[in-house]
Parts: C-alpha cells; structure tokens; sequence
C-alpha cells in the first residue's frame, strides 16, 4: 500500500506537467480546430527561457528567485506563442486545414533546428539550475513528500484553476468559447476573433512555459528536442480528455501521468511510452471523442 501511495504521488505530480502542456494544445484546438505541433516546442523554450534568466537574474533568496524567473518565461512564452499565431497561422486561417496542420509541423521542426545552433542553445544538454533545493518536506508511513514536487503540484493547480476561471468566469472566456462554438457568429456579434485567438495563444504558451520550467527543476537536464516526446505525450493526454475540452485535458494529462508512473512501478521503464501509446490508440478505436467529448456528426 504504501509503495502505492508513492506512485500516486508520482504519478500526480508528472500528471500536472503533462496537463499544463494538453491545455495549451486543446485550447488553441478549440478555437482553431489546429493541432498545434509547436506547441511542443514552446514547452521546450520555456525551459530554456528559464535557464538563460536564472544564469542572469543575480542570486538572491530562492523561492522569490523562482517566481520571478517562472514569470519571466510564461511572458516570453507567451510572446512567441501570438508571434507564431500572427505570422504562421493567421495567414492561411481562410486555407485548408492541411496547410495549417502542415505549417505547424514546419513550424516546430524549425524551433527544433534553430534551438540546435550554436550561438542559439547548441545540441548539447544543458543542466538547469537549482532553484529550489529538492528535501522531503514530509515522510507519513513511508510516503515522502519532496519540495519538488510539492512545488509542481502547487503551480499545477494554481494555474489550472485561474485558467478554469478565466474561461469560465471572465468576459475573455466568454468570448473564447464563443469562438470555439463559432467563430464566424461570433465575430458577427462583435468578438474581436483575431484578439481571442491571439489571446488563446498568448495564455496556452504561458502554461506550456510554466511546464518546461517545472520539468527543468525535476529533470534538470534540458535540451532543443527535449519538447518531442513530453508533447506527444501531452497530445495523448488531451485527446484522451476529449480534444478542446479544457476539463478533459486536465483529466487527461493527470490520468497519463498515473498510468505511466503505475506502469514504471509494477512493470519496467521500458513500457513508460509503450503504455502511453497504447491508450491513444485504444482511445481511438473505442472512444476517438475522448472521456469529456461528444460525438459530432458533419455533413459530406
């Protein structure tokens, strides 16, 4: 029981990261119907924007250090996120979604190729700093609590929380989900569709940012193809959930993160991507809807 209970926390605290980066695949999903596939990468540069401030920022007391170098990613996330919005996506926003969907693998493979440069981030690791020092802030019949994860949990559900009030509590959600019922209404009825879109954008990269962060100072090394695999499984997670349903992403990526962490404990680590996979897959036999998706039927 108690080996159990370890893995759940575990398996939690991986489940939040995977969560923080399906919202942002699901949100822009719901409003654009486009897999963004950069999304992953943003994820990655999250990380990165983390490592260059730490390495700038001057050194002073650790948990002020790390809200302030968390904050200064998600905006640098968030920035590239409506920039590749802008300059990728909107042009071919009237075009096939094949070209989109097209445009944004080129897209990720272009981050990943620049993020290998050199002068940029180079091909090698590099090791993230420690911002908070990983102790066991709390061990209850051999079921330790470590400050890393803790922390992880904590920012998860801090910001899966404002961003369900922001969606569901705010006139800008209003507007969000207008336009993922919508769009063309809802610019009739006088929603700036190109302000929430960006918006979209603007906060699913902020998380995704956030992710990167929390996955630098759990796994501190990082690198430019570092986003691959966590996005993928990050993708499961959402469509899992139900693909544009922010609730279902949340689910889903704390749902993967357990059965990956269960599936480590009581089997090998060699099955951590083959069970994840595998859920996809039977999600799309049985249930391509998702968990909180409901089946939509289009005219041909």
């Amino acid at each position: 029981m108690t080996e159990f209970l370890q893995h759940l926390v575990n398996g939690l605290s991986l489940g939040s990261v995977y969560a923080l980066i399906a919202l942002g695949y699901t949100m822009v999903y719901g409003v654009l119907q486009l897999i963004n596939f950069a999304h992953a990468e943003i994820f990655m540069l999250g990380a990165f924007a983390g490592y260059y401030a730490a390495s700038w920022l001057p050194a002073f007391s650790r948990e002020p250090r790390f809200l302030v170098i968390l904050s200064l990613a998600m905006a640098v996330c968030a920035f590239l996120g409506v920039v590749i919005e802008r300059f990728a996506y909107r042009p071919l926003r009237d075009s096939p979604r094949l070209n989109a969907l097209i445009t944004a693998m080129g897209v990720s493979m272009l981050i990943q190729a620049i993020g290998q440069l050199p002068f940029f981030m180079g091909p090698s690791p590099r090791f993230f700093p420690e911002l908070i020092p990983n102790v066991t802030l709390a061990s209850i019949g051999g079921v330790a609590l470590g400050s890393l994860q803790a922390v992880t949990l904590a920012a998860a559900l801090v910001l899966m929380v404002g961003l369900h009030r922001l969606v569901f509590h705010t006139r800008l959600g209003t507007a969000m989900r207008a336009v993922s019922f919508d769009g063309k209404t809802a610019a009739l009825m006088g929603i700036d569709t190109n302000r929430v879109i960006a918006l979209t954008f603007m906060v699913g990269s902020a998380l995704a940012a956030a992710a990167g962060i929390l996955v630098g100072l759990s796994y501190p090394r990082i690198e430019p193809t570092m986003g691959v695999l966590l996005g993928l499984k990050a993708f499961v997670a959402a469509v899992l959930g139900g693909i544009g349903n922010i609730r279902g992403a949340m689910v889903g990526g704390m749902t993967i993160g357990l059965v990956e962490t269960m599936a480590v404990g009581y089997g090998s680590s060699s099955y951590r991507d083959a069970v994840s996979f595998g859920i996809l897959i039977l999600v799309l036999v049985f249930k391509p809807s998702g968990i909180f998706g409901r089946a939509v039927t289009e005219k041909v």
